[in-house]
């Protein structure tokens, strides 16, 4: 005969005879997006959409909503109860300048280098800062409008560029065969770099979709360009449209590839 078995009953009752009571341990679950449980008080079944240490929010397959405090064991994740916890935040990554460069904090504005940039007028000059302007200080350099090319070569000429003291340049509507293609032509020099872009103007360098239009307007030849422009989407005078334009751009995103590469250039330039 197989010897009897018995049953180890040790730790299930107490010295007093009464069942000891054993608390299994409920898991946390990270309330993380996407994740699907289900509120056994009221049979809600749905998905995470937001979580925060108070409350939860679950959609279900219908598109439905409601919100549930985070409590201990409140929830249950396949079948069984669970705790659901706020997940941990990530660390944050760097800060980004408006250029998408890595933002420098708490650096105070380094000291002008002799280097310039010279831009053709107030508005170029202004949508540079809006963009590069955390990059400009960080590296000391000032943008300075030349409000015209009539006399590049006398300007360039009156700078007075050498290894220390670099000059760059940006010009609208650099395309071979233009007047501002051949004033380039004639300053440029180890110590000078022109660069630029092909539009007539630099408004036109901002994406069509920033300033809420489809394209910009064909402006016939002859006409002042950002009048023409002003007239064509009736944005009045040109003052009017360049607080549009200029307002509407937050980022280098918001600006065309040819004139982001352009700017890049000469900063690397001044600042080598």
């Amino acid at each position: 005969m197989a010897p009897a078995e018995f049953a180890d009953y040790r730790g299930v009752f107490r010295a007093d005879g009464t069942r000891n009571r054993v608390r299994r341990r409920v898991p946390e679950v990270p309330a993380e997006v996407g994740l699907v449980v289900e509120d056994p008080g009221s049979g809600f079944c749905g998905a995470v959409v937001a979580a925060d240490v108070r409350q939860v929010t679950l959609e279900d397959r219908h598109g439905r909503r409601r919100v549930f405090p985070l409590r201990p064991a409140a929830f249950l994740f396949e079948g069984a109860p669970a705790t659901l916890v706020p997940v941990a935040a990530k660390p944050a990554g760097p800060v980004r300048s408006a250029s998408g460069s890595v933002k420098v904090t708490d650096h105070t504005a380094r000291v002008a280098r002799a280097a310039r940039i010279w831009v053709e007028g107030l508005h170029d000059a202004e949508l540079v800062e809006r963009v590069w302007g955390h990059d400009l200080r960080v590296e000391g350099v000032v943008v300075e409008p030349m409000h015209g090319m009539d006399d590049l070569s006398g300007a360039v000429a009156g700078f007075g560029p050498a290894p220390q003291r670099r000059l760059g340049v940006l010009v609208d509507h650099l395309v071979e065969g233009s007047k501002e293609t051949r004033a380039a032509a004639a300053v440029a020099g180890p110590h000078v770099l022109v660069t630029g872009h092909p539009y007539v103007d630099v408004w036109e360098a901002v994406k069509p979709s920033v300033v809420g239009i489809r394209a910009w307007p064909r402006v016939p030849r002859g006409t002042d360009w950002k009048a023409g422009v002003c007239a064509a989407l009736g944005w009045g005078e040109p003052a009017d449209g360049a607080r549009r334009v200029l307002g509407a751009v937050r980022s280098f995103r918001d600006l065309e590839t040819p004139l982001i590469g352009a700017v890049e250039r000469l900063i690397d330039f001044v600042t080598e």
